[in-house]
């Protein structure tokens, strides 16, 4: 392993939280609520952009800025970082370059905005997503950008794509000589890592490369460890001029919920924080064919198919699971998987964040939903077919479940991937 990179971090520095640190603890709760209001001297939660902007965007002046953004780059006013970098006379920004779902948000999953001039402020904005680094180089060097600014808000998983945009980008700017910056943003789902770490041959969009599946860092700590584990073994080598602007005032056990911050959808399909909570255990089951709530108003809350029943949340029920209640739901798709049939399955209700755990909760969800003769995994027209292969990094997850394995053992299967991986990770904290 290498050492942390030197980087030109500015404002807080933090300790680390122990691995399996609870979301959220009553002592958390309230300090965040204290800052929120403005209470007990505590300091309310201040994104990176935001303290970029207070200064002026003093970094970037001189530079000749490109942004890899979308609606979640916003300040507190909610006004987008690059309609306030655009009004500063100052700045030089040459190019805004939009990652999946597009740079103003107009696309659904699996879809982008193609390359259009911005008409509020009249800069071009490139199609990124799916760009690998090459590509991503040919469009910093068509802007004719310098430096690159990174504001997205992540979700705290590897199949979350932003984290493999910023990943991509980081590699481009190294390889042309530009300096990378990211405005961080709070891990809306907290410090704990868990679930399976990615392996060589299920690598694509979705897990690029070797992480565990929920990572518990901010993407300007990711940044960090992109740029200390990854990028010295990628392409021609060597790491990217990497600075990170900090979040303040942020407990990194505190989710996002308890920030006070206005929570901008980061996809269509990640409506609320409350999504963000369960999203990297449910989210496996894209990789199936049960709905996971898409064309509802609770994606990802919502887990179902027309060939449940009532029995699937009994059953999940009388696991008793730390943390989650399984309420009996029915709903019907407007769109995706099952458009307009009326599913019956589940609604998750987180009831203590701080022993809830969405990996062990969604394996066994997928467990009991394997009970019922009509469940099948997802199959795509790829050499590797299975999606939650691809999801969960292996072939492992998929063939226990098949074997019967007990759910506790599939789970046991991966603790010492996450205990190497936070013995790493720790490095790169930047908030106690």
């Amino acid at each position: 392993m290498s050492s942390a990179p030197s980087r030109r971090s500015i404002f807080l520095g933090g300790t680390a939280a122990a691995l399996g640190a609870p979301l959220l603890t009553s002592s958390t709760a309230s300090a965040a609520t204290a800052a929120r209001e403005g209470r007990g001297g505590a300091t309310p939660v201040t994104t990176g952009a935001e303290v970029a902007a207070a200064s002026g965007w003093r970094q970037l002046r001189g530079r000749k800025v490109g942004v890899v953004s979308n609606p979640t780059g916003v300040l507190r006013n909610t006004s987008h970082v690059v309609d306030s970098m655009a009004a500063q006379k100052e700045l030089n920004i040459v190019g805004v370059f939009g990652p999946e779902h597009g740079f103003r948000g107009s696309a659904q999953a699996g879809e982008s905005e193609p390359e259009f001039e911005d008409p509020r402020t009249g800069l071009t904005v490139y199609d990124a997503y799916g760009a690998d680094a090459a590509k991503m180089a040919k469009l910093f060097r068509k802007a004719g950008a310098d430096t690159i600014v990174f504001d997205i808000q992540d979700v705290g998983v590897r199949y979350y794509t932003y984290i493999w945009t910023m990943y991509q980008a980081m590699v481009a700017a190294r390889d042309i000589g530009a300096s990378f910056l990211v405005l961080d943003r709070p891990n809306p789902v907290g410090r704990r890592a868990d679930g399976p770490m990615m392996t060589k041959d299920f690598t694509s969009g979705v897990g690029l490369r070797p992480i565990i599946q929920q990572h518990g860092l901010t993407v300007g700590e990711l940044a960090g460890y992109f740029n200390g584990e990854l990028l010295p073994d990628e392409g021609k080598g060597g790491k990217a001029d990497l600075e990170v602007v900090r979040v303040r005032g942020w407990d990194a056990s505190s989710p996002a919920q308890e920030t006070g911050l206005p929570w901008v959808p980061p996809s269509p399909n990640m409506p609320f924080p409350d999504t963000a909570t369960v999203y990297a255990g449910t989210g496996y089951f894209e990789g199936t064919n049960l709905s996971e709530g898409r064309g509802t108003t609770r994606p990802f809350e919502f887990i179902g198919a027309p060939w449940l029943d009532y029995h699937y949340s009994d059953r999940l029920n009388a696991r008793k699971l730390p943390g989650v209640r399984f309420r009996e739901g029915y709903f019907v798709p407007t769109f995706s998987k099952h458009e307009g049939k009326t599913c019956a399955g589940v609604q998750l209700h987180v009831t203590d964040p701080r022993r809830y755990r969405p990996i062990p909760t969604a394996v066994a969800m997928l467990a009991e939903a394997m009970e019922y003769d009509d469940f099948a995994w997802r199959k795509d027209d790829d050499p590797r077919p299975y999606w939650i292969d691809k999801l969960s990094g292996s072939t492992r997850l998929r063939t226990m479940l098949d074997a019967g394995k007990d759910t506790d053992e599939i789970t046991a299967a991966w603790d010492e991937e996450v205990r190497a991986f936070d013995r790493t990770r720790r490095k790169y904290f930047l908030y106690p």
